[in-house]
């Protein structure tokens, strides 16, 4: 989260985007177009004059490495040939990111290079499904997730396929600088802003006709400030309860309850920080009942009271 200032200003989240040898240009692209276009991100190309991508597309790095060791964030573009380690001057940057705090970001292969830096010992990190076996057998004491667009575990984030990339991206812009934010990105990247981690890279099931399941999404959606069940949303899809609670899960990789709750949050966030309107009736809107039951669900997923959150992104505004 960037820092508040006097005054109402707040710092800009400096960000070093690596350029390790046989790196992505298609990853690379997405960490400088979505990141370096966001107001408060200030990316800068950092690595080792003239790489070539695994593309054949040579790359000049804007910075030496040197320039990441005050970064507040680092982001590794995938490269080719991950069982490769990336030479041992770019996995000192990223290990000393991490031993100093910053966050440390992988995409799609790039995941690997976080593991080769040696800070992913007992950490939950995702890749591309091509890869995570490999990631696996590489580092065994890695906690690799299969068939999730991306992975949060504290200041480390990892990504799937450059299509996860941009999500993760959008969620770094939706976590510090809130959720309009995140839209505008995403509406620039003609790119969905809510796509979230735990939804599935690939569904190995494919719905049969009719079943899309995406007229009740938009449904809830459009009714988030009623008390809906799963059973609402299974009668909405002319489906079982059954029948509704595995076709749901296989589309958007969530439970229906989970997937509700996090929609929720995100009306709550939006509101939070572009109205005036009470806890209660946020609460209300958000269809999270009371403002009691609203705080405490709202601080168990987002981790603060719904008046910090409010007070910072007002001061980001300022």
């Amino acid at each position: 989260m960037p820092r508040i200032v006097p005054g109402g200003a707040w710092m800009v989240r400096r960000i070093a985007l690596l350029v390790p040898p046989r790196v992505s240009a298609l990853d690379y692209s997405i960490g400088v177009n979505i990141l370096g276009d966001q107001p408060g991100y200030s990316v800068l190309s950092v690595g080792e004059p003239g790489v070539a991508s695994d593309d054949g597309v040579v790359i000049v790095p804007s910075h030496p490495l040197s320039a990441a060791d005050d970064a507040d964030m680092i982001v590794v573009p995938g490269f080719g040939d991950p069982h490769l380690p990336p030479p041992d001057s770019y996995l000192d940057v990223i290990a000393r990111g991490h031993a100093r705090g910053a966050t440390v970001v992988g995409l799609c292969t790039g995941t690997f290079g976080l593991a080769f830096a040696g800070i992913t010992t007992d950490r939950r990190v995702t890749t591309h499904w091509r890869w995570s076996d490999q990631l696996r057998e590489l580092f065994p004491d890695t906690k690799v997730v299969d068939n999730v667009l991306f992975v949060q575990d504290g200041n480390l984030l990892t990504s799937a396929g450059a299509g996860a990339a941009i999500d993760l991206c959008l969620h770094l812009i939706r976590e510090d600088f809130g959720v309009d934010a995140s839209h505008a990105a995403g509406r620039e990247a003609i790119a969905s802003p809510a796509r979230l981690g735990p939804q599935p890279q690939y569904v190995d099931v494919l719905s049969p006709p009719g079943a899309d399941l995406a007229p009740t999404r938009e449904w809830a959606l459009s009714h988030l400030s009623q008390p809906l069940t799963v059973d609402a949303l299974a009668r909405h899809a002319a489906m079982s309860r059954r029948t509704f609670i595995r076709r749901f899960s296989e589309e958007s990789g969530l439970p229906p309850m989970r997937w509700l709750t996090l929609q929720r949050i995100l009306v709550a966030r939006r509101l939070l920080e572009t109205s005036d309107w009470s806890v209660d009736r946020i609460a209300g809107a958000a269809g999270m009942g009371t403002a009691a039951n609203f705080r405490a669900i709202f601080r168990r997923e987002t981790g603060s009271l719904p008046s910090d959150y409010r007070r910072i992104h007002r001061g980001l505004d300022g």
